[in-house]
């Protein structure tokens, strides 16, 4: 079996055709759809990019233990696994979080890697005196306030090396990935995994794209939301939108290449294909700007995945079970022939692709000390701590990492010795308080957790989530669930308490 996995971040459900979308013609996943298995309801887990690629990786959420950081030494990894069975894999990625401190082991699990420069804020060229004015002249105070962020300087004068469309760093991921594919496509038994941090903000995409999806909008370049409630006008919301959309639009081109390649090399008849994403994006809807620190609304945590399987089958089909991201762990291992470990969560998608629908489950998901979800399909629930900055949580990792830096020594000086979890294979970790100004997501840019409101949505009647509902039975079943599942993953009991979560959970309606 060969099989390729594509990773694009941030990939917003509703921006695809296939899912309803009408923004922008998005040609080349429609083509992929009319050959793959859709799955409709299939969700984040542990978010944002980090924990979600843990999550990939070891087929169990880990938002209950920790926040993000690295694959632990004791976690599995389908790569290595597959990689210790005699499958060779290989990851081409221009997503920099990789190569900070709180993403640092995940890349080394494959065999081979390529890491494409110039993503965002990557450390990439060095220009020790920028053209600030004219920087200022281009991009927008309202997104770009140099003096106050040094990233978004960096990607500015990154984005000054991308001159032509092979310039951009999606491309040059595609570029690779038909490189490997040429090389290898005789081959058997292997895994690339493709991954684009497109369309992740800065929604930066060359001209043409932009041209396509044009609102008129004059001014200085709006592509870069902060994490905040909106603010902007109707045409500057309208013109962000639009940036976003170009940069999917520039996705699915690309994703049209490789579908080409399958064409002209019958990669169809032997080689699986996965798409899908980490979390979603929101573009204003709810009066939001982005993800984390608002609830796990529809359109960050209900993500696309698309899967073909050169023997299963089913063009063109959907599936409507219930599945989530800790599933891929498990489906890639099972293409492949070998068993999940014991300590993965997550379920094979194959039987799935196969055409079996299963009805009996939920998913949770959420971010390290923020609200937690739980969805059966229909209905999904979040729920809020008393208090995200209150005392009483901790954090359990032997790599004590941030995203771009190491934990404090404030915080390591907390730490103690606690006895292993069922997936730590006997291993003892670090027992760290989870300070509150500890610079953890969405902390780590000087923000905190907003919209504190413990609230149940009927996906049925309401799938845009205007209007919460109170519903005692469905709540009970809701929360029994989270429960069970909390318990599932071995969850600090510490947890439980900290979020005010009983075994049959509160009420919405009863307190």
């Amino acid at each position: 079996m060969r099989s390729v996995f594509v990773l694009f971040d941030s990939l917003n459900r509703l921006a695809l055709a296939a899912y309803g979308g009408t923004a922008v013609p998005t040609p080349n996943f429609d083509r992929f759809a009319a050959r793959a298995v859709t799955f409709d309801t299939h969700y984040a887990g542990s978010l944002p990019c980090m924990p979600a690629r843990r999550d990939m990786h070891t087929g169990r959420l880990n938002f209950m233990h920790r926040s993000w950081g690295p694959l632990e030494p004791f976690d599995n990894s389908f790569a290595e696994i597959l990689s210790k069975a005699g499958v060779k894999t290989h990851m081409i990625s221009d997503h920099l979080h990789y190569f900070e401190d709180g993403g640092a082991t995940y890349h080394t699990r494959y065999d081979t890697w390529e890491f494409i420069r110039g993503q965002e804020y990557d450390p990439w060229i060095a220009m020790v005196e920028p053209p600030l004015q004219r920087f200022r002249e281009k991009y927008s105070p309202k997104h770009y306030d140099f003096s106050q962020s040094p990233r978004k300087l960096q990607s500015a004068v990154n984005r000054e090396e991308m001159r032509t469309e092979a310039d951009f760093p999606g491309v040059k991921c595609f570029d690779a990935a038909l490189s490997y594919l040429e090389r290898n496509r005789r081959a058997d038994d292997w895994l690339l995994h493709l991954e684009c941090f497109d369309p992740h903000e800065p929604f930066d995409a060359p001209e043409r794209f932009r041209a396509m999806c044009s609102t008129g909008y004059n001014g200085p370049v709006l592509d870069w939301p902060a994490y905040e409630r909106v603010t902007e006008s109707a045409e500057e919301i309208a013109a962000i939108r639009a940036n976003y959309a170009a940069l999917v639009a520039m996705c699915d081109e690309n994703f049209g290449r490789l579908l080409d390649f399958f064409d002209v090399h019958e990669m169809w008849q032997d080689t699986a294909l996965i798409l899908t994403t980490d979390h979603g994006y929101l573009l204003a809807e709810h009066d939001w700007w982005a993800k984390s620190r608002m609830p796990y609304y529809e359109e960050i945590s209900h993500i696309p995945l698309m899967m073909h399987h050169p023997e299963l089958g089913r063009p063109g089909a959907r599936c409507r079970t219930l599945t989530q991201t800790t599933d891929l762990m498990p489906t890639f291992l099972d293409l492949h022939g070998l068993p999940a470990p014991a300590e993965s969560r997550g379920r094979s998608l194959l039987p799935l692709v196969n055409g079996t629908e299963t009805t009996d489950r939920a998913v949770i998901f959420g971010i390290f000390g923020g609200p937690i979800g739980v969805t059966d399909g229909r209905w999904v629930l979040y729920h809020y701590p008393p208090d995200t900055a209150a005392d009483g949580l901790n954090e359990y990792t032997v790599m004590p990492t941030h995203m771009s830096e190491p934990f404090r020594p404030d915080e390591l000086r907390t730490s103690s010795l606690a006895p292993p979890f069922d997936f730590t294979k006997g291993a003892p970790l670090l027992r760290i308080n989870a300070l509150s100004d500890a610079r953890r997501v969405p902390m780590n840019d000087g923000h905190r957790f907003a919209d504190y409101d413990t609230a149940l949505y009927d996906l049925r009647s309401d799938p845009r989530q205007e209007q919460p509902v109170r519903n005692a039975e469905v709540e009970r079943a809701l929360y029994a669930q989270m429960h069970r599942i909390l318990k599932d993953h071995d969850t600090p009991e510490e947890v439980f308490a900290w979020y005010r979560l009983e075994p049959a959970g509160p009420s919405l309606v009863n307190g």
